[in-house]
């Protein structure tokens, strides 16, 4: 019997087979470049089941997947997979890390919690770093790309140490080129250095102490690869690694090694101590306070617990300080990790895959590792548990661990196998996947290598279509949010692509801003049509989308479904 708290009204007409979302990570439509543009790669590719479908699909529309329609705090904001899957599952809006950590900074609230008054206190109430004397670490993504962190963050607070009397503060800067430009880390190190000279001039006391390229360091997810995070440790905690007398320096002398190398990638550098070009400048020791201030989380779980595990097998960490660790928010709220954190996340509930097991609906769901936790975790309110064992299936298909331009097909073929084989077993009424490839290949910047990956979905796609007509599957076809549709930089007066010094297009490695496409075909697609009294549909409305093919009304808190019945 259904939960009486989340049963659900049948309705017809339904689809009689099953539904498959089909989640094309990265693949935007983006409509707005000048005439000749070819950086977009889903035009470039061949791709003639999407492009097919795209021109000629009955049932089809374009959703937002960026800015407030995602929880962002403005338009400006490119989307995210996190805060696109939270949307896509929980059936709503919900405010996301970036708007809800700028929102406690400007009122304060960050600065009045429980975790900031423990840690830093203020002039009148000192905490732990001036009962102890102790050094404050602020550790994470330098860059206001907004998707993981953003300076003005990190400014504001470093302006409440200096104001708190905090005698030493030490900044490790991850450097992005991925969210921002691929070669502007020097615009982030100016700004950061601006202000940390302003507080001492000395760069003894107050001063960028080590950092390196976010995909080369701390910041793996997954699980994927420990290594990065072993590397992490060792840069941050240890001081051990190349020593370099500024950042500029270490920046500059790290691209002139591998010439064309983008920020993202830069190898880990430490800074020296003033006149001891021989000794780091603040390794992180007992009693230090340490702050990883990225607020989104997943990036962020494996680096906290190699802070907080007193018992952790995943690498030798040769010297583990007791130190006073927070995150910026609760990274992961089923492992409570971290344990202390200045900003509470979202509260997400009664999530479309809760909906659907408390009605004894069989899900499956299914990716590669890099995008497993979002068909997953962020799918499901950002929770790590199943509301039900033996209604939810989750397979995880393991990444590659190579860039993802040498070898842009990644898991889609293996994926594509897997899934042909879960609508054969007839288990499962909803299955939903994740294709990484257009958002992991787009990130690297290369225009050929996107092009390529958006081929391999392309054809897992038209095998999907062919195999799932033998069980009646309907199929949802969508995005979480923009990137390959963008590998070029936009010059945003003309709407051509940027050039180089060299007249060559600049590439482009971040997100964008465009609508996703919403295709549904197969199965039973014809019987309902797009409501076209939905206005600015967005990521939040495919969860009762997704009820009412499968013939059920929406609980009235969901946004409304963009299909009526023909």
């Amino acid at each position: 019997m259904p939960n009486a708290a989340y049963s659900l009204t049948k309705t017809t007409p339904a689809i009689d087979g099953p539904l498959m979302l089909i989640i094309m990570d990265g693949v935007g439509l983006y409509k707005g470049a000048a005439e000749g543009y070819d950086g977009n790669a889903l035009d470039q590719a061949e791709a003639p089941t999407l492009k097919k479908l795209l021109a000629q699909c009955p049932l089809k529309t374009a959703l937002k997947a960026h800015g407030t329609a995602v929880g962002m705090p403005s338009d400006d904001d490119m989307g995210n997979s996190e805060v696109g899957h939270n949307a896509m599952g929980a059936g709503r809006v919900f405010d996301q890390g970036a708007k809800l950590v700028a929102g406690a900074i400007a009122s304060g609230q960050l600065f009045r919690g429980q975790a900031w008054q423990e840690l830093i206190g203020s002039a009148d109430q000192p905490g732990l770093a001036r009962k102890h004397q102790s050094a404050v670490h602020f550790i994470g993504l330098l860059s206001d790309g907004n998707v993981h962190s953003h300076i003005d963050h990190l400014l504001a607070m470093i302006d409440q140490c200096q104001a708190a009397g905090v005698q030493r503060l030490y900044v490790h800067p991850l450097l992005d080129g991925r969210d921002v430009e691929k070669q502007s880390a020097l615009t982030y190190v100016e700004q950061l250095e601006q202000k940390l000279k302003s507080i001492d001039p000395t760069g003894s006391q107050y001063a960028i102490a080590s950092g390196g390229g976010r995909m080369q360091i701390t910041m793996d997810r997954y699980e994927a690869d420990w290594s990065m995070v072993e590397r992490g440790w060792q840069t941050h905690v240890l001081g051990a690694g190349t020593l370099y007398p500024s950042t500029t320096t270490a920046i500059e002398s790290l691209r002139a090694s591998v010439p064309g190398i983008i920020d993202q990638d830069l190898p880990p550098f430490v800074i020296s101590r003033p006149g001891q070009p021989e000794e780091p400048l603040a390794p992180i020791q007992d009693n230090d306070i340490v702050i990883f201030f990225n607020f989104r989380g997943d990036r962020a779980i494996e680096i906290s617990r190699a802070f907080t595990e007193a018992q952790f097998d995943k690498f030798d960490r040769v010297r583990f300080p007791g130190v006073h660790y927070a995150g910026m928010m609760e990274y992961d709220g089923d492992l409570k990790m971290p344990p202390r954190f200045l900003v509470e996340p979202p509260a997400i509930d009664r999530t479309v895959s809760e909906y659907l097991v408390r009605n004894g609906v069989h899900q499956y769901a299914l990716s590669e590792t890099q995008k497993y936790g979002h068909v997953t975790y962020f799918w499901n309110g950002n929770n790590s548990e199943k509301f039900d064992r033996a209604l939810e299936d989750w397979q995880e298909i393991p990444s590659d661990r190579i860039s993802f331009d040498k070898a842009p097909r990644m898991k889609a073929d293996e994926i594509t196998d897997q899934l042909i084989q879960a609508l054969d077993s007839g288990r499962y009424r909803f299955l939903r996947v994740n294709y990484a490839n257009g958002d992991m290949v787009g990130h690297t910047g290369s225009l050929d290598a996107a092009v390529a990956a958006v081929e391999a979905v392309d054809q897992g796609i038209a095998r999907l279509l062919a195999s799932g007509a033998k069980q009646n599957c309907t199929f949802m076809i969508t995005a979480d949010h923009g990137n390959c549709d963008q590998m070029y930089e936009i010059d945003k007066k003309t709407g051509a692509a940027k050039l180089d010094a060299s007249g060559q297009p600049i590439p482009k490695t971040s997100h964008t801003l465009s609508p996703v496409p919403l295709l549904i075909t197969g199965g039973n697609a014809d019987r309902f049509t797009i409501d076209l009294t939905v206005q600015n549909p967005g990521l939040g409305n495919l969860a009762a989308t997704i009820l009412t093919l499968l013939g059920f009304a929406p609980p009235p808190e969901y946004l409304p479904s963009v299909v009526k019945p023909v």
